[in-house]
């Protein structure tokens, strides 16, 4: 029985080239080579809006959106959104400042709580953290958890709002909503029907991809930034393949797509 299958191996080897890449730059940054990431507005002015906080005396909500972790597609936005947590926990508690962090998913509550705990560990602040006032199982229902997103944020006169995670009809009502308390607000997500919404009214928007770049961006990790710059290798990879298909195919060539194919 043959080890590899046709008809897979062009995509093991593609496998293969980003594993390496990736391995390639994390080495490169443990040893000080980190590479320069473009800057995004959005993620420059989270430590802006946690001093803005800090000087009202009013709370900051962090959200990760109201996605598993188990889904292919949307758990890695959720990801994104406890990577963002992790970094206002510990700002927050450095300063003072009272972090508010709305939950859907009850499975993702426990790892939240643990998140924002260490955050309060690091900045030897852990006497000032309340997981059951800070850290709230709200609903599992939709609208239901949307409702006490919004009714809290209202009670509680947000400072600043961070949404960063996979959202879906929610999305304008709680922008909207943080909006009207005043709150500066920073949201993001790569479901593209829920974008504009953001766009429209949030402060700063992250677009897509730009999420899964922000916990390395703020923490300034040089790992996980090493790992994003292997990761966009594998896009650069993409890109060459698409150009260079779309030559050889006008051309009358289908050498590039038997390749793929093998």
């Amino acid at each position: 029985m043959a080890i590899l299958q046709e008809g897979r191996i062009f995509g093991l080897l593609v496998l293969i080239y980003v594993f390496v890449s990736i391995f390639y730059f994390v080495n490169r940054a443990a040893k000080g080579k980190v590479p320069m990431l473009r800057r995004i507005a959005g993620l420059d002015v989270v430590d802006e809006a946690i001093g803005r906080a800090t000087e009202m005396g009013r709370p900051v909500f962090s959200s990760h959106g109201i996605a598993s972790l188990t889904d292919s597609t949307t758990g890695p936005q959720t990801i994104a959104g406890l990577a963002v947590l992790g970094y206002l926990a510990e700002k927050c508690a450095e300063v003072g400042t009272k972090l508010n962090v709305p939950v859907r998913r009850l499975t993702v509550w426990p790892i939240a709580v643990e998140i924002v705990e260490t955050g309060y560990k690091k900045a030897g602040r852990l006497e000032d953290f309340d997981a059951n006032e800070q850290v709230r199982f709200l609903s599992s229902d939709q609208f239901g958890y949307s409702s006490s997103y919004m009714g809290w944020m209202w009670r509680e006169k947000a400072a600043a709002n961070i949404m960063i995670g996979a959202y879906w009809a929610e999305s304008l009502q709680l922008a909207e909503t943080g909006t009207r308390v005043g709150a500066l607000q920073v949201a993001g997500t790569a479901q593209t029907s829920q974008i504009a919404f953001f766009v429209v009214a949030c402060d700063y928007c992250l677009i897509g991809e730009e999420i899964y770049s922000a916990g390395a961006y703020l923490s300034k990790d040089e790992e996980m930034t090493g790992s994003l710059a292997g990761q966009d290798m594998g896009k650069l990879l993409a890109i060459v393949l698409i150009i260079l298909g779309t030559l050889l195919v006008t051309a009358g060539s289908d050498i590039l797509t038997r390749l793929v194919n093998y």
